[in-house]
């Protein structure tokens, strides 16, 4: 078996339907296996893919969540792939990412992991596709604002290079190195296994790449990151980093960093109260919502146009401003060609429709 495909959904069916439809036409012609780690979902996620997906899908049900980085090792231990790619469900992935990746990872033997170049839902770029290690000095300069270093920004979008950090969003593994290293530390519910990941990846002496394949990442629609149990989590996980490969310095660094930790979790807790205020107060701001325009086959406009219609949908022949949500039919389109027309119309948001689940599909809703 050539590759793995780990996803692991909660809450999210629709989003994850998408990322798989998109993995199954990127991996046409490779020897390839799909996992889906449900984690304890309560939408029906588990029913709607069975029925969607049968035995296309390696479906894994968990009773519990044991949050992120379990579920991926529970997918792990069962695959057989040479090399495993760990996807999140909230993305897709244009036709030739994944190939040009394993191609790379081929000719580079030392590569351990590679990441790629990453979308936001507006087309630009997501800044943290490469990320520099967070040492105590890196971690500092970010906390005071200062993020050069630790996004990497002196290296080239177009361009592979060595970086530091790869992104858990889409994380492609050489099975070898994960035998060498070890699987993802459990200790780490969400975020923060990927950094120490990528960090013992180097340590046991494995190179870290960032490739410019490309892909979509809608950032954050399986989690809830204005809830206060984000905060916990986000910020508890930097510490469990910084006592696991830090702790042995002396207390004249590890201090300020861990205040630094505390002060900005502190400042977001805030920052969460106060909005929650300004809503109960009845304080709130005007949202304008986004007109739509739909690209793709007759039939495609036509559904989506009664979907607008029923749902009271402001719809426009061609984009007017950044307030448009680029509807593509993804059809008879293809997701390189949707990466590339997103990218195109840098500021507007991008959605999706299919006529397998007749869904709208964007960043912050899923339309029926």
């Amino acid at each position: 078996m050539k590759l793995s495909v780990i996803i692991v959904n909660y809450n999210v069916r629709y989003y994850v339907e998408q990322c798989i439809c998109s993995v199954q036409k990127a991996t046409h012609g490779i020897d390839s296996e799909i996992f889906v780690v449900d984690n304890h979902s309560t939408d029906g996620s588990v029913d709607y893919l069975k029925k969607r997906f049968g035995s296309k899908i390696n479906l894994i049900e968990c009773n519990h969540n044991g949050g992120f980085a379990k579920a991926n090792n529970i997918a792990i231990r069962q695959s057989t792939g040479e090399y495993v790619l760990l996807l999140n469900p909230d993305t897709f992935v244009g036709e030739e990412s994944i190939k040009q990746v394993l191609a790379f990872m081929d000719e580079h033997p030392k590569a351990g992991g590679v990441g790629v170049k990453m979308h936001n839902a507006d087309g630009t770029v997501a800044r943290e596709s490469r990320r520099g290690l967070p040492t105590p000095y890196v971690s500092f300069l970010k906390m005071l604002g200062f993020t050069q270093r630790y996004y990497m920004s002196h290296l080239s979008w177009d361009a592979p290079g060595k970086i530091d950090v790869i992104s858990g969003a889409c994380f492609m593994l050489r099975r070898e190195a994960l035998d060498k290293i070890g699987l993802l530390d459990e200790d780490f519910f969400m975020y923060g296994e990927d950094i120490d990941l990528s960090y013992r990846l180097q340590k046991g002496g494995y190179e870290n790449w960032y490739v410019p394949a490309r892909i979509v990442h809608y950032k954050g629609e399986s989690t809830q990151k204005t809830s206060f149990r984000y905060v916990h989590v986000f910020y508890q996980a930097m510490l469990i980093f910084f006592r696991k490969h830090y702790g042995h310095l002396s207390l004249l660094v590890t201090l300020p960093i861990k205040l630094a930790i505390y002060f900005r979790a502190l400042m977001a807790l805030v920052m969460m109260l106060y909005w929650r205020m300004r809503k109960y107060l009845g304080f709130y701001y005007r949202v304008e919502e986004p007109s739509f325009v739909f690209v793709g086959s007759q039939e495609m406009r036509d559904t989506c146009m009664e979907i607008s219609r029923r749902k009271g949908l402001t719809c426009e022949e061609v984009p007017s401003g950044n307030n448009t949500c680029m509807v593509y039919d993804s059809d008879t389109i293809s997701y390189e060609e949707i990466i590339n027309q997103s990218v195109k119309n840098t500021g507007c948001m991008l959605g999706t429709y299919s006529s397998e689940s007749c869904l709208i599909i964007t960043q912050t809703e899923v339309i029926k």
